[in-house]
């Protein structure tokens, strides 16, 4: 495997880990939210990040690649930076 994958991969699986929690965090503040709804969350983010990180590390061109790290570290500044 490339080193660029290797390091993409780990920087995309970092940052998704981060928007699951940040999901996660978001419908427990919600009004009305259940513990199950919480959880159901972080499963589809989990499931979402789980795919999106084994197509970078097998299949995904090394500009998308790229672009998907660029875009959930974006994410992951602003919406940790947020108020």
């Amino acid at each position: 495997m490339e080193t660029w994958r290797i390091i993409a991969t780990s920087l995309f699986g970092v940052g998704g880990l981060v928007m699951v929690l940040v999901a996660m965090a978001q419908v427990r503040d919600r009004k009305h939210s259940q513990h199950a709804d919480v959880v159901k969350a972080g499963l589809i983010g989990l499931v979402v990040v789980a795919v999106i990180t084994v197509s970078i590390a097998l299949w995904l061109p090394s500009v998308v690649a790229w672009a998907l790290v660029a875009a959930t570290a974006m994410a992951v500044f602003f919406l940790t930076m947020m108020d």
